[in-house]
């Protein structure tokens, strides 16, 4: 339940397989500042590239080292774990103090944070950019082209983005041959059964593949993230089952298979299965690519 709250708090419902977050730092843009970027708290003016970035979002840590933009990030907050060389500290995205990120001296604060603390970061001349889980995929290509454009890195950034549509396009393209729009999935974010309907980021994935979502029918809260029984998802027999609690949680193939009454779930029959990082699946950045990508590889198993 603990995971779930961090989810929803966080908004969310995730670069490059193998190759991981590319090393080093491009060249900034020869662009000048200063430059306007649009976000969650409006038209934010950064007048010079910035030097010293705090990120306080998992999400946004990912984006900036994505573009380029990682020998400028001076701090990250306590989740930031990827990639590992990130600064991680004892900041946090979901507790901010102020008092703590402006010790970094930061010319640029990076999360999804409420409108008091950014208005406190203003007061100190620190300009933020506010994001949270966007509707669709097409809105982290959106935030990721920004933080480019933020950071000095514009023309990383479009790469990147040009990078994660193709990828993305040849995954869904292959689960649509291997029949995606024919089968149902269950996302499971915890042991206990909460899920993540079609109106959450994670939710788009499914969509975009053609999938049938199992926790749609179960929303009667319209929370985005319904518990479901077990008899339930027996009941709805899903061709796929995605397991978003692999590593806080432990669960395997192997350990749904053993679930009472699970034995009999298609999903569980076929060999589709799939752990996935809790983090992958729970991040809205370039790693959404590689995501896709694994529940695409689930869908064409025979």
């Amino acid at each position: 339940m603990a995971k779930l709250k961090l989810l929803a708090t966080a908004a969310a419902v995730v670069l490059f397989a193998g190759a991981g977050i590319p090393a080093g730092t491009a060249a900034s843009d020869p662009a000048p500042f200063p430059v306007t970027v649009q976000a969650k708290n409006g038209k934010v003016r950064i007048a010079k590239r910035p030097t010293r970035i705090v990120s306080l979002s998992p999400t946004a840590t990912e984006m900036l080292y994505a573009v380029g933009a990682g020998r400028q990030v001076v701090a990250v907050d306590s989740l930031s774990n990827y990639p590992a060389r990130a600064p991680r500290t004892s900041l946090s995205g979901f507790r901010p103090n102020v008092e703590a990120i402006a010790r970094y001296r930061p010319d640029l604060v990076v999360g999804d944070l409420d409108a008091g603390v950014v208005a406190e970061l203003r007061s100190l001349r620190i300009p933020v950019l506010v994001y949270e889980a966007p509707r669709q995929i097409a809105g982290s290509y959106t935030q990721i082209t920004q933080i480019g454009r933020a950071t000095g890195h514009r023309a990383k950034a479009v790469r990147a983005v040009r990078a994660m549509r193709a990828r993305i396009a040849d995954a869904v393209a292959d689960a649509r041959r291997a029949g995606s729009r024919r089968l149902s999935v269950f996302h499971e974010l915890t042991p206990d059964l909460y899920s993540a309907t079609s109106r959450t980021f994670v939710g788009q994935v499914y969509r975009v593949l053609g999938m049938r979502n199992i926790a749609d029918g179960a929303d009667a809260a319209g929370s985005g993230y319904p518990q479901l029984s077990a008899e339930a998802v027996i009941a709805a027999n899903p061709d796929v089952i995605v397991l978003a609690d692999s590593k806080c949680c432990g669960q395997t193939a192997r350990t749904v298979a053993a679930r009472p009454g699970w034995s009999a779930i298609a999903a569980v029959r076929n060999r589709r299965v799939v752990a996935v990082d809790d983090d992958v699946a729970s991040r809205w950045g370039p790693r959404i690519a590689t995501f896709i990508r694994l529940v695409a590889n689930a869908v064409a198993r025979r």
